[in-house]
């Protein structure tokens, strides 16, 4: 992160204040692109990752499910009565909260790293624009250099990229993934409540 803070944060670069050489402001710009771009590739590995650890959690929720039905579905209605169900009750309940607790853990993160990848795109968009900017800017005033009249400058302000956020929108779809995920476990808890006592009172 050194070189991000030195040339594409509000450093100096090489002239401080002053102008700068073209090709030194390309570099910078360069390196601003090719630091983001890596670091895209690198958020996307780590939601990936989470994501499948979020299956695998799903996957063994739901074998555990499976199980218990299994179970109040095998037993004989004299060892396992109505007046027994608040044991796969609250067996469900620490089932469920386990679950949440771990899903909020893994989903925290991925929307963590999705922040960060949207972050990194917008800020090597805008790097990626200023370079093309800066290009076209020199490539028409060669014209110019070759008729005799001096280029304009490169301030440090031509080529320094501030680390960029997207908007308070963004964080909606975060919200809504919350939503949706607490409402299915609402969901899945009345559904296995309902078939428990079914199952043992009916």
């Amino acid at each position: 992160m050194a070189a991000e803070t030195l040339v594409g944060y509000g450093g100096e670069g090489e002239g401080g204040d002053g102008a700068v050489g073209v090709e030194a402001a390309f570099q910078a710009l360069n390196t601003i692109i090719q630091l983001h771009f890596e670091k895209i590739l690198e958020k996307k590995r780590d939601v990936d990752t989470q994501k499948k650890e979020l299956w695998r959690l799903f996957q063994l929720f739901f074998l555990f499910l499976a199980v218990v039905l299994a179970a109040q579905l095998g037993a004989s209605p004299d060892r396992l009565q109505c007046r027994h169900c608040w044991a796969p009750i609250g067996l469900l309940s620490l089932a469920h909260l386990a679950f949440y607790v771990a899903v909020a853990q893994t989903l925290r993160c991925i929307n963590g790293f999705k922040y960060q990848r949207r972050c990194h795109k917008l800020t090597l968009a805008l790097a990626t624009d200023r370079l093309k900017l800066l290009k076209l800017r020199f490539s028409s005033s060669s014209s110019a250099a070759a008729a005799g009249a001096e280029p304009p400058p490169v301030l440090p302000s031509d080529f320094e990229i501030h680390y960029q956020e997207p908007p308070e929108s963004y964080l909606g779809k975060f919200k809504r993934s919350w939503a949706l995920h607490f409402g299915f476990l609402m969901c899945t808890f009345g559904f296995m409540v309902s078939a428990s006592v079914v199952l043992l009172c009916f």
